[in-house]
């Protein structure tokens, strides 16, 4: 996956010590289908997800990883969750922890497709025929279409 640049830069100082990152996760539907993407690193599907760049208004970080992963154009409707991931380590040993905002985004144009490389497979699910995700990104997708006008705090119950 494409590393940007201020964090190579940052990896640099620090090596593989811990970042404290903020992240997004997209959760687009169009009607009653479910934007989803399969990551050419894990080959899992997933919402698109990605880095907030610094200075960047989280909400339009959403709308722009929607736009370079998936070639999709669409609109921030709510905050859905705020919690923090698990610390993640990556194949070369550097170490991630992220403060992720899940937002509602509804589609308004494009045919999805990888766009960037980050991606193997982009595409519409029915809500009731989602496929198989780990857990962490199934509560992402879940809480972002439970439809609560206020936002979840915290790590999931259970």
């Amino acid at each position: 996956m494409a590393t940007p640049e201020f964090i190579l830069a940052l990896r640099e100082k620090i090596g593989t010590m811990p970042l404290w990152l903020c992240g997004v996760t997209a959760v687009v539907t169009r009607d009653d289908d479910v934007l989803l993407v399969k990551r050419s690193d894990t080959g899992e599907w997933s919402p698109v997800c990605g880095i907030v760049d610094p200075g960047e208004e989280p909400s339009d970080a959403a709308v722009r990883e929607v736009l370079e992963e998936a070639d999709v154009h669409a609109t921030v409707e709510r905050l859905a969750w705020v919690h923090v991931t698990d610390m993640f380590t990556y194949d070369n040993g550097d170490r991630s922890q992220y403060v992720d905002l899940v937002f509602g985004l509804r589609w308004t144009a494009g045919v999805p497709y990888p766009a960037d490389g980050e991606n193997t497979d982009a595409r519409w699910f029915g809500r009731d025929d989602l496929p198989e995700m780990s857990a962490d990104m199934r509560g992402r997708v879940d809480t972002a279409l439970a439809g609560h006008v206020a936002a979840r705090f915290g790590p999931l119950p259970g």
